[in-house]
């Protein structure tokens, strides 16, 4: 029996992003603003004092995004209502938010997807930013 060779980092996001609808920027903005996507910040405290944060976002810490989100947990924000909730996963630069969004996939969040480049992405598309 052959050990099976370890992926790495970069060809663990080619992999999961072959199954996220990912969305840019301003197709996040028009869903939020419609109320038919809830926009998550799992960027640091020091990234968002720095640059400000999305209007209406919901931040969450990426060490708390899976409790927050489940729509049957005991700690579950109460945005989290329900598996059929799109969820747009936003990071600094849609790295770390592909990996997330996978991991809320497998919680029954069977539309959570992320951002294409993250809050840079959404910035430098001239986006509200407050903060």
């Amino acid at each position: 029996m052959t050990a099976q060779r370890p992926l790495g980092v970069d060809e663990l996001l080619d992999q999961v992003r072959e199954g996220l609808d990912r969305v840019e920027a301003k197709e996040a903005y028009d869903a939020e603003q419609a109320g038919e996507a809830l926009l998550v910040d799992i960027r640091y405290a020091a990234l968002r004092e720095r640059d400000g944060l999305i209007p209406g976002a919901l931040v969450v810490e990426r060490n708390e995004l899976e409790w927050r989100l489940d729509p049957q947990g005991s700690h579950r924000a109460p945005e989290a209502t329900s598996h059929d909730l799109r969820v747009v996963v936003v990071c600094n630069q849609g790295y770390a938010s592909s990996l997330a969004a996978v991991s809320l996939r497998q919680l029954g969040l069977h539309r959570a997807t992320d951002l294409v480049g993250g809050f840079q992405a959404w910035k430098a598309a001239g986006l509200p930013v407050t903060g």
